[in-house]
């Protein structure tokens, strides 16, 4: 099994920040756009080297994605950063009207998603907002899963011709990929190889995935863990050639069972390979408030629950 170091604990909003300063200083026409969230979205930095470039919209997202679409049209690439509540569901409207039926370049950059947020109770905690973006047409959906993959993901996300939608948090996770490996939009990457079963997963769950893959390796389960950093385009080449290997899978999300990453896999699956598949997911259900670990393990997205799904699927072949 190939093992993973964690780097230290750090945020992926962190990642974003990061790869925004870097896309801002290759590209002069990336802008940033907040809602009064410039710290939150870790969009300091670029403010800092880049204050021509910065435009602080104040609570009003719906003027924030109209101004980005107009930017757009006059060839900025202008991110957009809110939490992901308030970037996805506040403005349904104006990002399908203004950024999705035009195809307009504006990369929608969502921290605080998830139920990880934690404390801040159901009211934050977006669990819908995968669903939302998948459904546009033409919107490219990306949960990268630690910082180095955000910070990748971000700069790719600048120089793609069309919107994207990028989904990080606010909790210190493990930081564990290369962090000179560059992003490729609509790549699935295969982290750790196995016969057995194969994970299924993104953003914060991946490392929960090789930590389970670890355990079961231990009890001689040899599982297989795909990191679907890009939901949309889905790379279907990728799953369907790690299920035809494995023939059942777990798909592990941050999100309601509506809409997900669990309901692409489960599209696929049943249009090309039928496969048996347990989900782990919010269900359907709203967030609660607690600590990040309490919350993992509360709704059964830590380690030990996935190994546990893991198994039923084996069982099921």
């Amino acid at each position: 099994m190939k093992k993973y170091t964690d780097q230290g604990k750090v945020d992926t909003r962190s990642g974003f920040g990061a790869g925004l300063l870097e896309a801002g200083r290759e590209d002069s026409r990336v802008l940033a756009l907040t809602a009064d969230l410039k710290g939150s979205l870790k969009m300091d930095a670029f403010a800092a080297e880049f204050p021509e470039r910065f435009i602080q919209c104040g609570i009003a997202e719906a003027n924030m994605v109209g101004a980005a679409a107009g930017l757009a049209i006059a060839g900025k690439i202008p991110f957009i950063g809110s939490f992901a509540e308030f970037v996805t569901g506040r403005v349904y409207d104006q990002l399908r009207q203004e950024v999705a039926y035009g195809h307009a370049n504006v990369k929608i950059a969502s921290s605080h998603a998830g139920i990880t947020l934690g404390e801040d109770g159901a009211t934050h905690q977006t669990m819908e907002d995968i669903a939302l973006m998948r459904a546009l047409p033409g919107m490219v959906v990306v949960v990268p899963c630690d910082f180095n993959q955000t910070k990748q993901a971000t700069i790719a996300a600048a120089k793609w011709d069309g919107p994207v939608y990028l989904r990080f948090g606010r909790p210190a996770v493990p930081n564990f990929t290369d962090p000179d490996a560059p992003f490729e939009i609509g790549k699935v990457y295969n982290m750790n190889e196995g016969k057995d079963v194969t994970i299924i997963t993104c953003g914060h769950l991946v490392w929960e995935a090789l930590q389970a893959a670890e355990a079961l390796e231990a009890e001689g389960i040899s599982a297989e863990v795909l990191n679907v950093a890009t939901i949309k385009p889905l790379d279907e080449a990728a799953v369907l050639e790690s299920l035809s290997k494995t023939r059942c899978a777990v798909v592990a999300e941050e999100h309601n069972a509506a809409g997900g990453l669990g309901e692409a896999i489960a599209s696929l699956a049943a249009a090309k390979l039928p496969t048996a598949i347990e989900f782990v997911n919010g269900q359907d259900k709203f967030g609660q408030s607690g600590t990040p670990a309490e919350l993992m393990k509360a709704w059964g997205f830590d380690a030990a629950h996935l190994a546990e799904a893991a198994k039923r699927a084996i069982s099921r072949k």
